[in-house]
């Protein structure tokens, strides 16, 4: 029998042939073998038939793979752009300079003296601080006709707060969906007639939220329950858990300081001993030291647990029925009050505030438990069910928990798994605990205040108008990227905030 020569591949094409066996070896290339082709191809030590053989490809992808390498070793060695090259032309108007002070104040912070100083600096150009002012309140006019054509209709869940600026107060309300900011209000005084007078405004506009969430202010609740009596004010649950986390970090810091202070003490005793001295005082010291601290810890850990359920149990979102919880809020208020004697000024307060709010700061869960009957009477499942896969769904993707008891839901419910984790997906969004986001726009109109003692109505018309029409860059949740609190409240779309201000925008050609 004769030999006959036979033609072996190579490591690269079988590795490739293993990997796509009926598809073409070309396109599983890993990036390592396409450089190496194309290297390979620009030294012209072998002939492009060659290198097509040894990897398997047609030649035309070979010189592709050249052109490609060819191109970065052109782009790497290409000379810099100078520092000084003209990138683009700007044509320097003075509608052009107006939206600059627009966008300095509004965009970038910026003072107007700042103003002033940076077209002096950057442009060569000078402006009187009267100008500045001037072309600034020039935009209030407009904004205000978009503040109030706005309909508020749409705002199912209220988010009020105050916020004081030198001494004077400033209203802030906004919606919990979509952050758009319907009330910004600097007042003389902040007392329920007050609230009143601007939710009767607020109510003209078409304002009528199925519930508001606010902090425990009696004006502000007071001036609610005058003119929309029929619209619950929840408690907001953040600044309970604040004021109970307070309690108990100082208790901590006084049991560390008992364990230091007794440390100590034992140190000091054992010195003595060493020496031999009489140690007589500071064992007595040290009896009554460990007295203390062993109080201060037992107090410490008492509290640490109690405003633990408070968190996790009473408060949650997923949690027991509304009847269960106030239950147990009741006991744990039971038990911090029989502990007020120990911490009366840290304690006494916290009793005080649970106990006033206790209705108020578990209204979220009777209106859970009416959406939970009302879905399982819907989906013909029993409400426990319902609840169980509401708290599945609040469970973080990454919790092993989560997905053995969601696994045991799916097998139970059937087709009707996905539709009802739909609707609960809808009262988990609507479930508004907190006003946490009313406290975030606290922060961010901050940081426009303190630049300025005193605010006037226009100005903050205007700072209104921005921060509903001003589009988020980035956002944790992809729906709003893009989009403007006003769109999100509406679900349309709207020109460039300085378009809607009647300015034409600038774009290169």
């Amino acid at each position: 029998m004769e030999e006959t020569d036979v033609c072996y591949p190579t490591p690269a094409v079988l590795s490739i042939q293993q990997a796509i066996p009926n598809g073409c070896p070309a396109k599983a290339l890993p990036p390592s073998q396409r450089l190496k082709i194309g290297l390979q191809g620009l030294a012209q030590t072998r002939t492009v038939t060659e290198i097509a053989d040894e990897f398997d490809t047609s030649r035309k992808f070979v010189y592709q793979q050249v052109a490609i390498a060819d191109r970065a070793l052109d782009d790497a060695f290409a000379p810099q752009a100078a520092d000084d090259q003209v990138l683009f032309y700007l044509p320097v108007t003075k509608q052009w300079l107006r939206q600059l002070v627009l966008g300095l104040v509004l965009i970038g912070h910026t003072p107007l003296r700042g103003v002033v100083e940076l077209l002096r600096d950057l442009f060569d150009y000078r402006i009187s601080l009267g100008s500045v002012c001037n072309i600034v309140h020039a935009a209030v006019t407009s904004a205000q006709k978009h503040n109030l054509a706005q309909d508020l209709s749409r705002v199912r869940i209220g988010l009020h707060d105050e916020i004081f600026q030198a001494g004077q107060p400033v209203l802030v309300g906004t919606d919990a969906l979509s952050t758009f900011c319907y009330l910004l209000s600097l007042e003389d005084n902040c007392d329920a007639v007050t609230w009143a007078v601007r939710l009767l405004e607020l109510q003209d506009r078409g304002f009528d939220p199925g519930h508001v969430v606010a902090d425990a202010g009696n004006a502000l609740r007071a001036g609610q329950k005058e003119v929309m009596p029929g619209t619950p004010c929840y408690s907001d649950v953040f600044h309970a858990l604040l004021q109970a986390s307070g309690v108990v970090t100082i208790l901590e810091n006084r049991a560390y300081a008992m364990m230091t202070t007794c440390a100590d003490l034992q140190r000091k005793m054992a010195r003595a001993k060493q020496h031999g001295r009489p140690v007589q005082s500071w064992a007595r010291q040290l009896t009554d030291a460990s007295k203390k601290q062993a109080q201060a810890i037992e107090l410490a850990d008492d509290v640490t647990l109690l405003k633990r359920w408070l968190q996790f149990d009473v408060l949650a979102l997923a949690g027991p029925a509304h009847a269960n919880r106030l239950a147990l809020f009741d006991f744990i208020v039971a038990e911090l009050s029989a502990r007020v004697p120990q911490a009366a000024a840290l304690l006494g307060p916290l009793v005080t505030y649970l106990k006033n709010q206790r209705d108020n700061l578990l209204l979220f869960a009777a209106q859970l438990d009416r959406d939970f009957v009302a879905l399982s009477t819907e989906f013909a499942v029993s409400a426990d069910l319902v609840r169980e896969l509401f708290a599945v769904q609040t469970l973080e993707l990454n919790n092993p928990r989560r997905w053995r008891r969601d696994a045991s839901l799916r097998s139970t419910l059937g087709a009707r798994y996905f539709p009802l984790s739909q609707e609960l997906e809808d009262v988990h969004r609507r479930t508004v605990r907190a006003s946490s986001l009313v406290e975030n726009l606290n922060s961010r109109l901050r940081s426009y205040f303190f630049l300025r003692r005193h605010l006037g109505k226009d100005y903050l018309s205007l700072l209104q108008f921005f921060l509903n029409h001003r589009r988020y860059l980035r956002s944790e949740h992809p729906e709003r990227v893009g989009k403007s609190p006003a769109e999100l409240l509406n679900g349309q779309s709207h020109p460039h905030w300085l378009e809607l201000l009647g300015y034409t925008r600038f774009s290169r050609n």
